[in-house]
């Protein structure tokens, strides 16, 4: 573990946070965007990542950013195969960068050190959770081996001063197996605009994920590619981060894993972009091809009907010959399946990375406006409290 530095521009007296993010998906992504987009209020963000060291790209990206520092470990995640030793030993790690930083608020984008002794007010944001996956994806209750990581989430969820999800589909997802709890908001995921593009779309159909997660169901399309006019393209790693065995699909092209400014030039050419999820509880790859004016298609589940509802088609992610007929159906008709790619950026450029970081700003400061009230109240009560006083029945006066 050790930590890096990225900074410049005049000195300031900003806000400041300590945030956390793993770097195997769109966690990383997410908090990238979305400290660029404090950066004109001044917020100066310590992230602290888990899962595995940064990439080259990773890398770039950070260094780009003048008011963020990042701290860096490879700590198992909580949704990992046992992973609880290594949980608590980034608990222990977190509370010695709160010490060391003295952050404003505590911005998780993880639950299990919900609960830990933080001084700063804490802001949890829900991504994704085990048990909401396995019950999209497997149709079951998740095994009995993941009690310890469903007790550690709803006590995390319950300890957060502030609960925040990108959908209210999700949110729903995390009181109905976690809560109840309050003082919770829905805040939209964003993408910066200025980074995506569209050039004259090709003939295929691109689709982007972590291959070996059933819940993006890209293998739906290893049985239905033959039967497409177009082929069909795929990008994302194919190895689960704890072993096992490789996502494999003979009938699509596989891309590997693209580094951003590829995946971006990918989506300015796709002609659509299709994503059978069955579980997505927000779909950053949806909201850049939209950006990037695809033509989407996309599992038929309620986050993603709630984000693009009127601008893409749905299908049962339980159906490939649905899927199939729903490609064939925009490549059959050039003219619709272009409408349909300007329908999704008109919709896509809804999601404002300004905004959401308003969003986030208002968010923090009412953390900040509650602790300092009950600070003042707790104050109050120990001044009045402070002088005991009784009364002296010969005297009548208080003593």
């Amino acid at each position: 573990m050790y930590s890096t530095a990225f900074m410049a521009g005049p000195e300031q007296k900003p806000l400041r946070l300590l945030m956390t993010a793993d770097t195997l998906g769109g966690v990383w992504t997410y908090a990238i965007d979305l400290i660029k987009g404090l950066q004109p209020f001044g917020v100066k963000v310590h992230l602290a990542t888990m899962g595995k060291p940064l990439t080259p790209s990773q890398r770039r990206e950070a260094s780009a950013l003048h008011n963020l520092w990042v701290h860096e470990s490879s700590f198992q995640l909580e949704w990992m195969d046992n992973p609880w030793e290594e949980v608590e030993k980034a608990g222990d790690w977190l509370i010695s960068l709160e010490e060391e930083i003295q952050p404003d608020i505590i911005h998780l984008n993880n639950y299990c050190h919900g609960n830990y002794p933080w001084q700063a007010p804490v802001l949890m944001v829900g991504h994704s959770c085990v048990l909401s996956w396995w019950q999209a994806v497997k149709g079951e209750m998740a095994p009995e081996r993941y009690h310890t990581y469903a007790t550690s989430v709803k006590e995390g969820l319950k300890s957060a001063d502030k609960v925040v999800a990108p959908t209210k589909a999700f949110m729903e997802d995390l009181q109905r197996l976690y809560g109840p709890f309050e003082k919770l908001v829905v805040i939209a995921n964003a993408r910066r605009k200025d980074r995506f593009y569209a050039t004259k779309k090709e003939n295929f159909i691109l689709s982007m994920g972590r291959l070996w997660d059933e819940a993006k169901n890209i293998s739906a399309f290893e049985g239905i590619a033959e039967g497409l006019d177009w082929p069909v393209e795929v990008a994302g790693p194919a190895e689960h981060p704890s072993g096992g065995k490789n996502a494999d699909y003979r009938n699509l092209k596989f891309l590997g894993e693209l580094d951003a400014q590829a995946v971006r030039f990918k989506l300015s050419q796709a002609a659509i972009y299709a994503l059978p999820a069955r579980y997505e509880p927000f779909g950053l790859s949806v909201l850049e091809a939209g950006l990037s004016a695809c033509a989407l298609v996309l599992g038929d589940i309620p986050s993603l009907r709630e984000n693009w509802e009127g601008a893409a088609l749905f299908a049962n992610p339980d159906e490939p010959e649905e899927l199939k007929d729903k490609i064939s159906y925009l490549i059959k008709n050039p003219r619709l399946c272009q409408r349909m790619g300007g329908l999704a950026r008109q919709k896509a450029m809804k999601f404002d990375i300004h905004q959401q970081a308003q969003q986030y700003l208002q968010q923090y400061q009412q953390l900040l406006a509650h602790r300092a009230e009950n600070r003042q109240q707790n104050t109050t009560r120990t001044a009045s409290a402070g002088t005991p006083t009784t009364t002296n029945p010969f005297l009548k006066e208080k003593i």
